[in-house]
């Protein structure tokens, strides 16, 4: 096939069909401009807004044709006065043409013309804005990314007024050809650090991205770490506050899940609400996170450890009482220990999988089902039901699926070691996961930034949340020309100035 096009329609056509043979949902529709020069327009259906195209470009350009006071001999003489369409480009290579009608644009065909015009009219069927189903709140914006990409950046938009956000595209998969967008605020985020994204997707080089877990395994730093190494979100606001704090974001089309970076553990640990509520509220949840984190990670490693090696350490009566309860017990603590935390696995995923409907009655109803079952079986004790059921319910208030899934992963590596080892294999797995966190960065930013580095601005948000007002420097890895987000501090809480009530 020949790179240029032919002035003759008749050989573009023969070409376009050759091309896209087998496609049915390739719309041809010819149009006369004169008595014997014809056009034709092409589209795939389903991704194009059909509407805009009947109302913006057939209508305007028929009764243009039936108004014109002379024949139209090129496609600069189209009569489209009328057409309020402002993505119009022209292409006069094959390539160009196929990149056109594949990426929901309009093209339209003259005779005795070797280039073409293009409208963008993307649409088709798309979910509509809905509340994002994986970061719920009780307070804040209800509204959630979709798999448009216009959409979700128009949602950012909304939220960052300024002409420094800047909106950078590409375009990654050779088959998929899907559009990346990358996002930050010029003179928040460094400029090394929107390089360094930039220049790692394109880098990418396979055929297909489906969604942004593709470009996530393509340009995180250390990929055979268990840690997630970048943020994912379906809110526009906690895109927003990362882009204020000097991250970037990736918007992936196809996904309402985006990605941003770098990423601290912290970060992790923290939920959008964390900044609506008042921070005595938050302070309070944050504890109760970091509590559940440690409880989620040792308790089953603890239990084991303390049962098999270290009985002395418990109180006779509690000591006495698991035994009781381990008695007739077939299996060692450790194998107990994986029975009840697999089923319990097996039962999360399943409620996961199936219909919503039926899914949460399933896994409520089989944990309390099995776990009873296994008990009067005399296949587990009470205790380990006891000791699954609360790591189950600590897991779940991570607020974060990829750190709550890591940590559920490493829960495994605990128990092993504590079953071989005691409270001393706990201890080594403990130093070799903070032995490795420590050296873990996210596009060269420390994980443990603010810990491990120590950082005072950072630490105010760690731990604890210190008061709005007080927050006056954004984190370090926002850009050094810019670091104040407040203006000229004020006083705060002052009793007197209500004096004379």
């Amino acid at each position: 096939m020949k790179e240029k096009l032919s002035r003759k329609l008749a050989q573009n056509v023969e070409a376009l069909k050759d091309i896209f043979q087998d496609s049915s949902d390739l719309v041809y529709r010819d149009i006369q401009f004169t008595e014997s020069r014809r056009g034709l327009i092409v589209y795939v259906e389903g991704i194009i807004n059909v509407d805009l195209v009947d109302q913006n470009i057939i209508s305007p350009l028929i009764e243009g044709l039936v108004k014109a006071e002379k024949p139209v001999e090129r496609l600069s003489e189209l009569p489209f006065t009328r057409i309020s369409l402002t993505q119009t480009s022209t292409a006069s290579d094959w390539p160009g043409v196929i990149e056109a009608i594949l990426t929901a644009h309009v093209v339209i065909f003259m005779d005795d013309s070797d280039e073409v015009l293009t409208f963008d009219v993307k649409g088709g069927s798309r979910r509509s804005v809905q509340e994002p189903s994986t970061e719920t709140v009780i307070r804040g914006p209800r509204e959630g990314f979709t798999e448009s990409l216009r959409i979700n950046t128009a949602l950012l938009r909304f939220k960052l007024k300024t002409e420094k956000l800047k909106m950078k595209p590409l375009i990654v998969g050779k088959i998929t050809k899907t559009d990346v967008v990358v996002s930050y605020i010029d003179g928040l985020a460094k400029q090394d650090l929107v390089d360094s994204v930039l220049d790692r997707l394109k880098q990418i080089d396979m055929d297909g991205i489906l969604e942004s877990g593709y470009v996530e395994e393509w340009i995180e730093d250390n990929p055979y770490s268990p840690f997630p190494q970048m943020q994912y979100s379906e809110r526009p606001d906690t895109i927003a506050a990362q882009l204020l704090e000097g991250k970037v974001a990736i918007f992936v089309d196809g996904t309402p899940f985006v990605l941003v970076a770098p990423v601290t553990l912290w970060q992790l640990l923290q939920s959008s609400e964390d900044y609506y509520e008042r921070y005595f509220v938050t302070n309070f949840i944050r504890w109760i996170r970091l509590f559940f984190l440690l409880v989620a990670l040792m308790l089953p490693g603890l239990y084991i450890a303390v049962t098999t090696y270290h009985q002395d350490m418990l109180p006779s009566s509690l000591i006495l009482s698991i035994a009781t309860a381990r008695e007739a017990i077939p299996f060692p603590a450790i194998i107990e220990a994986l029975i009840m935390e697999v089923s319990f696995e097996a039962l999360q995923e399943a409620g996961i999988r199936l219909p919503k409907t039926i899914g949460q009655a399933v896994s409520i109803l089989g944990a309390l089902v099995i776990g009873q079952a296994a008990v009067q079986a005399g296949i587990v004790s009470a205790p380990i039901v006891i000791v699954v059921s609360m790591t189950g319910i600590a897991s779940f208030t991570l607020p974060r699926f990829n750190l709550a899934t890591t940590v559920r992963m490493l829960r495994f590596l605990i128990m092993i070691l504590a079953a071989l080892f005691g409270l001393f294999g706990i201890v080594v797995g403990t130093v070799w996961i903070l032995v490795h966190l420590t050296q873990l960065k996210s596009f060269g930013v420390p994980y443990l930034l603010g810990v491990s580095p120590y950082r005072l601005r950072d630490f105010k948000d760690i731990f604890v949340r210190v008061p709005m007002w007080k927050m006056s420097q954004r984190p370090n890895s926002s850009s050094e020309t810019n670091r104040n987000r407040i203006g000229a501090p004020k006083l705060r809480g002052r009793a007197d100035e209500h004096e004379g009530w």
